[in-house]
């Protein structure tokens, strides 16, 4: 379990979302939530500028993070709020963040038009070398959104959560990875649904069109690979509803469809030791961009 649910904070629309997420999800966890404030030093004869003066500097660096916390206090009583504040670059250190309090919440800018993030550089860079789970929000994102409509129809927090959606590769099945997803839908009492997104060898593509029976053959091996994958995870976790859900088609097509219905997406990403490069999957990657839900990528060996 993280130490403390940290979140990075610049004053932005998606960052006041990610800070609402994490103070949620502190709460659920029984953990203090972590307003963490990145800035970096202006060169000196910036600084001299009028428009980057002395009160500039001080809204950025002591203002917005203080406001934030009076905020989050208010609105949650029952969590815990601190504040950090570090000068230097936000990719790196978010980075170390992410180590230290075991689980971190970015903001990401919502698109136009339907659903989907934009995802920022440094949003990437830490997804890409952090090695503790990170959660992106988006902007506008709402407590209400992760819980089914109530008779009426209105999104409402006093219904059930919607299903924590876990994106699952069978060849690969990684504990910590499940693990994670396995906790979300007990922390928040509602069902888990395990997506595995599977494509035929490349030597059978011509012949399934024309083989129904070849087609269900390999579709019964996919399902009762997933199935193999969950049973010891639904022994630990009786209390847990699992829906297993095997199905031929693309990874991130299957994943932002069933993030529409989802309150998280939980998906892995290798740990990669270089130092370069936002090498995160394409997978991750799109469903980052297009999730219609807060996505946490959970990094595995």
């Amino acid at each position: 379990m993280p130490r403390t649910v940290a979140v990075g904070l610049d004053g932005s629309p998606e960052s006041r979302a990610a800070a609402e997420w994490a103070a949620r999800e502190a709460n659920l966890l029984g953990v203090p939530v972590k307003l963490v404030h990145v800035w970096e030093p202006v060169p000196e004869p910036m600084a001299q500028a009028p428009l980057l003066g002395a009160e500039t500097h001080q809204h950025w660096t002591e203002r917005v993070p203080r406001e934030a916390a009076q905020g989050l206090r208010l609105r949650h009583p029952g969590v815990e709020v601190m504040t950090e504040q570090l000068p230097g670059h936000a990719s790196e250190l978010l980075t170390k963040v992410a180590k230290e309090s075991g689980l971190l919440v970015l903001g990401s800018r919502a698109l136009g038009g339907v659903g989907g993030f934009m995802v920022g550089s440094i949003g990437l860079s830490v997804v890409a070398h952090a090695e503790s789970p990170v959660v992106l929000v988006r902007a506008g994102e709402q407590a209400a959104d992760e819980h089914e409509s109530d008779p009426a129809g209105v999104p409402s927090t006093a219904t059930a959560f919607r299903p924590v959606v876990l994106g699952l590769d069978t060849a690969a099945p990684d504990d910590a990875l499940i693990e994670f997803a396995f906790e979300a839908a007990r922390r928040r009492g509602t069902s888990l649904r395990a997506v595995h997104a599977w494509y035929p060898p490349t030597y059978y593509a011509y012949a399934m069109p024309l083989d129904a029976e070849l087609h269900a053959s390999l579709a019964a091996g996919e399902a009762t690979a997933l199935t193999d994958a969950l049973r010891p995870w639904r022994q630990k976790y009786p209390d847990v509803e699992v829906v297993e859900d095997s199905r031929c088609g693309n990874a991130v097509d299957v994943l932002v469809a069933a993030s529409a219905e989802a309150s998280l997406v939980v998906v892995g990403r290798r740990v990669r030791r270089n130092p370069f490069g936002t090498h995160i999957g394409h997978v991750v990657h799109a469903v980052l961009h297009h999730g219609a839900a807060p996505v946490a990528v959970v990094a595995h060996g």
